[in-house]
Formats: C-alpha cells, structure tokens, sequence
C-alpha cells in the first residue's frame, strides 16, 4: 500500500508537524482500519471494529511514551513558528529522532500484536450507524470503501483520545490519496497544499484543533460517539470541510 503509506506523511510530527498526537498513532490507526476492512469488508462492522482496535492502540502506545500521546510532549520540542535553535540542537544531540526511530521499531510490533488481538474477538455489538465522524467524512469526499475503513479511528481525536480532530487528519490523508504523492518529486509532509486544508478545517471548526474541544468532551466508546453523529454532531464541520475540499 504505497500510496497509503506516503499519503501518511503530512501526520507525522502530530500533523504536519504540529505536536499534536503522534504520527505513529495515525499510522497504527490506519493499520487497523485496513486490517478491518481485509476481514470485514465495507460498513458498519469494519468501522467499529477499528475504532475499538485503535482504543486499544492507544492504550499501548502509553507504556511506549511515558503515558503521553502528544508528539510535543514526547518529543518536548516544538516545530511551529519561530523555534529556538538551541531546542533543536539539543532535541538532536540528545538522540531524539533516534529515539523516535526506537519508539517507532519497540511499537510495531505491539500494534501488529493488538490487531490481531483485537480482531480474535467475534463478538463485538455494532451501533446504528453512522460509527465514525471521519469515515463519514471520508464518503463525502468520495473515497473508496477501504479507504473509508481505513480513517474509522480517527474517530473523537483518535481513537475517543479527544486530541487532534479525527477529520482533520483524515481531511489531510485523503487529499495526499487524491494528490498521489507516490507520483509527485519533493512530497513533504509540510507542502502548501497541508496547510490549505488545515485553514479550512479551521474555518468549518471555529478555529478548534482538538476534538474534545469542538465537542466539549470525550468519547466513552464506539455507542455513545455514534449517538452523537445521529443527532447531528459535526455534521456542519463535516459538510463545509468536505465541500471546500472537493471544489
């Protein structure tokens, strides 16, 4: 899945180098909603059951990170705006993209682990539908089904992580899927193109990034988010998001 794979590129440093949850958490997340897809196929099943994996996903990510999700306070150095030089230098010369490089190679092998965990269990209830704000997002942009499976997680920041907002991220994958960065020299996860869609996630979400902000709260599960998007919620930022992108 090469395209996928360099389409996940703009979430890494907490979306687009934002700090906000790690780029690994998106990545994992991703995993499990094309593991998901493989075994369940389009709808509602596939959505729930890569939401519940992605909880579980990030409850593992804890033991990895000192508990933190946050890719500014795990990596404590912060890439926006006018960063101090001194901050970088020492975020290097303390081995920090070592580190991360660590992280990264000690993590894989428990997503792959709790995937498959998470997958053993048959007997998961499925709420009405619709299940995921992203991958509602994802069909008003028109993406394929597996794709649409794929950005499950992302649901309420992350799996109910209430960070970063689940369709911002799924807004910047899929215009990088759309975009066919594996086609494209010089692709960055900082490109113009990132920021045009981070200024329009802003517009629709009064200017919020985290979801438990834009929600005034966090998600217990995969029941209580679903009852939330049937009686409307995010509907307006997921329409003017999805509007503003496809035109």
């Amino acid at each position: 899945m090469k395209l996928e794979e360099k389409a996940s590129m703009p979430l890494a440093g907490g979306i687009a180098n934002m700090g906000y949850q790690c780029g690994m958490l998106w990545g994992a997340s991703l995993a499990a909603g094309a593991q998901a897809y493989q075994l369940y196929g389009p709808g509602e099943k596939a959505e729930t059951a890569a939401v519940m994996a992605t909880q579980k996903l990030v409850e593992s990510f804890h033991g990895h990170s000192k508990n933190e999700i946050n890719c500014l306070e795990i990596s404590n150095l912060n890439m926006q705006g006018k960063t101090d030089g001194r901050a970088i230098l020492k975020f290097f010369l303390k081995g920090g993209p070592i580190g991360c490089f660590r992280m990264s190679a000690r993590y894989a092998p428990d997503v792959f682990e709790g995937i498959n965990e998470a997958y053993a269990e048959e007997d998961f209830k499925v709420p009405s539908p619709p299940v995921s704000c992203a991958s509602i997002f994802a069909q008003k942009m028109g993406a394929s089904e597996m794709h649409t499976a794929m950005v499950a997680g992302f649901a309420g920041g992350i799996g109910f992580s209430g960070g970063g907002c689940g369709v911002l991220g799924a807004a910047i994958w899929l215009t990088g899927i759309m975009n066919k960065p594996v086609e494209m020299e010089g692709f960055s996860y900082s490109g113009t193109w990132v920021n045009d869609v981070i200024e329009k996630y802003l517009e629709a979400a009064d200017y919020e990034f985290e979801c438990a902000e834009v929600v005034g709260k966090k998600f217990e599960n995969v029941g209580d988010h679903a009852e939330y998007l049937r009686t409307g919620g995010c509907s307006e930022i997921i329409e003017q998001l999805a509007e503003s992108l496809v035109d």
